[in-house]
């Protein structure tokens, strides 16, 4: 046990937590007993408050990362909720098998990827990182253990994906992996010029593609312009590529952003410069090529400690998914607003998400198009703007991702999560952290 300071991804407070390690799934409830109220303490790859808990306990089950047992025929894996998402793919693509859905990161525990049921560049036809939990083990700290799935505790298994880690600590999942020939993947870059155009090329694509993201541009002409990637599984690269193909990608280690800048790096004179370089750069390659997941799942796992360009303040981002039926109007209103504040980065993404209705009461997704957009923090000029963002989307009928939140209003929170007067029952009343107190009130 030991206190230290613990930030989030998006870097906006440094606080001291109680460290208290959990080595073993056995010494599990006698430490949640003596040591509540706490939450569980991951990668720190959420960018808000939903694992933080200023002055109290944070369970740090990183310790716990062993796989547990793996069917070579099924794909079935159980692992410990320490196991890193790019260790699972390391150790199995190249056996044919990889995680059904993975989201931007790899540096993601197990069991936060179901804490937050993660989704990817596949959502609409893959659903969310829950649709792939064959069971879990959860232990409350009263001592319960709970073992729960899409057959046995359902509802206990709905309160628990997306469930922010407050219906217990996680001490073992078991997942069901996805067959693929190999760790490459046939890619394509297109570039569109307005947003009817990305909803065009979108749907098209989700046709005939698993995975379809677009990085879009957030200050010209308000951010129509922008480049779709899309891309399905492919066999080893060393046979003969497919005609017009442009190559293959391989993954290299990347630069690291060494120390914290005074100010941010992302500002209202680089914003333009930088969107502009990016457009440049992606427009080079597009046309199809092969290449390997790392760099089309995780591209900016390559660059170490990339969050730390933000400054001193650090970062907020906003993440939104609103219904398709007026989506085209409010992504437009959205992208208006940001350029005409100067605020944003260059790290703009749209995607589509599919009609599957999450596993999980507190599930993000919803049948729509999901804006991501990170935002210097640059104070009261930020918040008002983020607060004109939230207006966006509550009247769209849309809703924030809980993983990315630092600062939702809890009328936000009510109103894109109504399940979750039914989650309360569900709760640990010896889990507690930052979020959970905004948006839960305990």
């Amino acid at each position: 046990m030991s206190r230290q300071r613990v930030s989030s991804w998006g870097r906006l407070s440094d606080a001291e937590h109680e460290i208290v390690p959990i080595t073993s799934a056995g010494a599990a409830p006698s430490i949640l007993a003596t040591t509540a109220p706490g939450v569980a303490r991951g990668m720190e790859r959420s960018y808000g408050d939903v694992a933080l808990n200023r002055g109290g306990t944070l369970w740090d089950a990183r310790g716990l990362n062993r796989f547990l047992g793996f069917d070579a025929e099924t794909g079935i894996l159980t692992c410990e909720p320490g196991v890193l998402l790019r260790d699972i793919q390391a150790t199995f693509s190249r056996q044919g098998w990889m995680l059904a859905v993975t989201p931007g990161t790899s540096v993601v525990t197990v069991a936060g990827a179901v804490a937050n049921d993660v989704h990817g560049k596949n959502h609409s036809t893959r659903g969310t990182f829950a649709d792939h939990v064959e069971s879990l083990t959860l232990v409350r700290t009263d001592g319960t253990v709970i073992v729960c799935g899409p057959a046995e505790n359902r509802d206990w298994f709905e309160a628990t994906c997306g469930g922010l880690g407050l219906t217990g600590l996680i001490v073992s999942v078991t997942i069901r992996l996805k067959r693929v020939p190999g760790p490459w993947l046939l890619a394509e870059n297109i570039a569109y010029q307005s947003l009817p155009e990305f909803f065009s090329l979108s749907d098209e694509s989700e046709a005939e593609f698993e995975h379809v993201v677009s990085w879009i541009d957030i200050t010209t002409d308000g951010g129509r312009r922008g480049i779709l990637s899309r891309a399905n599984s492919t066999p080893s690269p060393h046979r003969s590529l497919p005609r017009g193909a442009a190559g293959v990608g391989a993954t290299r280690g990347g630069p690291t952003v060494p120390f914290v800048p005074p100010f941010s790096l992302v500002n209202k004179a680089t914003l333009p410069l930088l969107n502009r370089a990016y457009y440049r750069m992606q427009h080079l390659s597009l046309g199809s090529s092969v290449v390997h997941y790392k760099p089309f799942f995780y591209p900016l796992d390559a660059i170490q400690e990339w969050n730390r360009a933000y400054g001193p303040k650090g970062f907020f981002q906003h993440q939104c998914v609103l219904p398709r039926s007026v989506g085209l109007e409010a992504v437009s209103e959205i992208l208006g607003l940001v350029a005409a504040s100067g605020q944003g980065s260059f790290l703009g993404v749209l995607k589509t998400l599919g009609s599957r209705t999450p596993i999980g009461m507190l599930s993000y997704p919803q049948e729509g198009v999901n804006l991501t957009i990170d935002f210097p923090n640059l104070g009261a000029s930020t918040l008002a703007l983020l607060s004109r963002l939230d207006d966006v989307v509550a009247q769209a009928g849309g809703r924030l991702y809980l993983a990315k939140d630092a600062r939702m209003p809890v009328s936000l929170f009510q109103a894109g999560y109504p399940r979750y007067t039914e989650f309360l029952k569900y709760k640990d009343p010896g889990m507690s952290s930052e979020m959970s107190r905004r948006l839960l009130g305990s």
